[in-house]
């Protein structure tokens, strides 16, 4: 469901009604007539639909956490509110930037338009930018040759199906965090999609090494070994950024979720 654009239908629909009963219902009508119901709630709901529709196009958007790919630090169920802005200002429903701002850096939680369906929304953590040659091998992420600094942590504990995974903490850029592996999957699962750029991978039993095309980003789950990222479908192209997610504002199972980002 593409709710930017049913948003969009609802402005301009109760648009059009607030503004014919301002500048022509409104005259025609005697003076002690009721306003018909439907102008009534078209006109009533305009301003309210419009603050929603500018907030949620332009400043902030809130995005309900689907699937595990980015715990530790994102878990299944975490409301989140993403940067509309961060990384330019987009036309709503179309996401063309009229303002160029800032880029995706390195270590960045990015919120963007799924590549092979761009009617959903992903999100991952940014690796690799413009440029950059990626290789993830052993479960090891290095970038232009230089190994990413990483250092093990206690286990984690899913508490959900109780087992454990290997936890890492990793820095990339300004970004410090943690990631996880698990002991019994394979280094990489053979089997890429076909997708734009595809010929800048190599694949082989020990993992990927990509080199990122101008006006594309490489992205990842920090949930390495249950994350579907840019190992397998490919390329994130600059125009299906949607934003940069950086607060947790609710979680019905875990309270003290509230208010956290790492």
């Amino acid at each position: 469901m593409n709710f930017a654009l049913i948003l969009l239908i609802l402005l301009l629909l109760s648009g059009a009604i607030w503004a014919a009963d301002a500048l022509v219902l409104r005259r025609r009508r005697p003076a002690d007539a009721k306003e018909p119901w439907w102008v009534e709630y078209g006109a009533s709901f305009f301003p309210v639909i419009l603050v929603v529709f500018l907030l949620r196009s332009f400043l902030v958007e809130p995005f309900r956490i689907p699937s595990g790919s980015m715990m530790p630090t994102l878990q299944d169920g975490d409301f989140i509110l993403v940067n509309k802005y961060t990384y330019g200002i987009r036309l709503p429903v179309a996401n063309w930037k009229i303002i160029d701002l800032n880029s995706p850096q390195r270590g960045d939680v990015m919120v963007f338009r799924y590549p092979e369906n761009p009617s959903l929304d992903y999100i991952k953590r940014v690796v690799g930018l413009p440029g950059d040659r990626i290789a993830y091998y052993n479960k090891k992420l290095s970038i232009n040759g230089q190994a990413v600094p990483s250092s093990k942590a206690d286990d984690y504990v899913h508490s959900e199906r109780l087992y454990y995974s290997r936890q890492f903490v990793e820095k990339l850029g300004e970004a410090e965090f943690r990631t996880l592996n698990d002991d019994d999957a394979p280094p990489f699962v053979p089997g890429p999609a076909q997708f734009p750029n595809r010929q800048n991978c190599s694949y082989n039993a020990l993992g990927v090494a990509c080199t990122v095309p101008p006006g594309n980003y490489f992205v990842m789950g920090d949930n390495r070994d249950n994350s579907k990222d840019s190992r397998f479908w490919g390329f994130v192209p600059e125009e299906n950024i949607v934003g940069k997610a950086f607060f947790i504002w609710w979680n019905f199972s875990d309270f003290k979720r509230i208010g956290s980002f790492r």
